[in-house]
């Protein structure tokens, strides 16, 4: 680990913006007037803690210039949200995109930040009659909010469950379709950790039905099952402080990162010649 070698900014890639667009995405700022494959993602695709994200390996096994349009805890709707970048995404050759949570998208139970999506803003009326025990002031991000509501009553869970799966479908089939379905999905799965919050695996409350539903709308699904770096020992190369030790271990390594890339690749390939 060479952390110490290294400017602040460099440690976890340095972060800009596009035109007008509000959302931090990775660095650094590509030229667009080319063609060039946007890559549209939370903090896997931004790639935190590693020099060389999955999206650069990209670049280098196509030949084709991959623009890195990830930002770090984003959501669906981080991206709704910035009609600018999306456009920007959207005049691609093709943009591959992320899958990410159903948590962190606002709804009718509550709202989230309107770029970084892990942050619980406030609940809504629906939410707070549905569990009025709730002292909603006591939670900052998504996921503690949904744990302790299903340790409350998993029965009335339920219902904020399948309504947050209902409109992160609707947020995804939209999100396709302002990209003209000129997307193939990337579906990193990661297995939910021993003792972890019980959400279940990662991304979080989407299943395989939901996936496949989206099958028809898109040019192709890439899977991956991908290990956190502690758990592949994968931690070496990573660029990080002391003191963020513990989130780099839960991020992807520079190894998981080069065969999420070579996976990526041969799908693109395939696409790209019948496209």
């Amino acid at each position: 680990m060479s952390y110490e070698l290294r400017s602040a900014t460099a440690l976890t890639g340095v972060p800009c913006r596009y035109g007008r667009s509000k959302l931090q995405v990775r660095g650094p700022q590509r030229n667009l007037d080319e063609p060039y494959l946007s890559f549209v993602g939370g903090t896997d695709v931004f790639g935190c803690y590693v020099e060389n994200t999955f999206v650069a390996d990209v670049e280098s096994h196509i030949g084709r210039t991959c623009v890195n349009f990830g930002s770090r805890n984003a959501g669906v709707d981080s991206f709704l949200n910035d009609p600018y970048l999306l456009d920007i995404a959207a005049r691609g050759e093709l943009c591959v995109v992320q899958l990410m949570g159903a948590q962190n998208l606002s709804n009718r139970y509550y709202k989230v930040h309107p770029r970084r999506n892990d942050r619980f803003v406030c609940a809504r009326t629906p939410l707070i009659d549905l569990f009025p025990e709730v002292d909603f002031t006591d939670f900052h991000f998504t996921k503690h909010l949904l744990t302790s509501l299903r340790n409350v009553s998993s029965e009335r869970f339920e219902h904020v469950l399948l309504h947050l799966q209902d409109n992160w479908l609707a947020r995804m089939e939209k999100l396709i379709d302002v990209l003209q379905g000129n997307v193939v999905l990337l579906w990193l799965r990661r297995a939910a950790p021993e003792g972890g919050d019980g959400l279940g695996d990662v991304p979080t409350l989407v299943e395989a039905s939901m996936v496949q539903s989206l099958k028809s709308n898109v040019l192709d699904i890439v899977e991956v099952n991908v290990i956190c770096a502690e758990r592949a020992q994968d931690m070496d190369g990573m660029l990080y402080r002391p003191v963020e030790e513990g989130m780099a271990k839960v991020m992807l390594g520079p190894k998981e990162h080069k065969r999420v890339a070579q996976n990526i690749s041969e799908c693109l390939s395939r696409v790209l010649l019948k496209h």
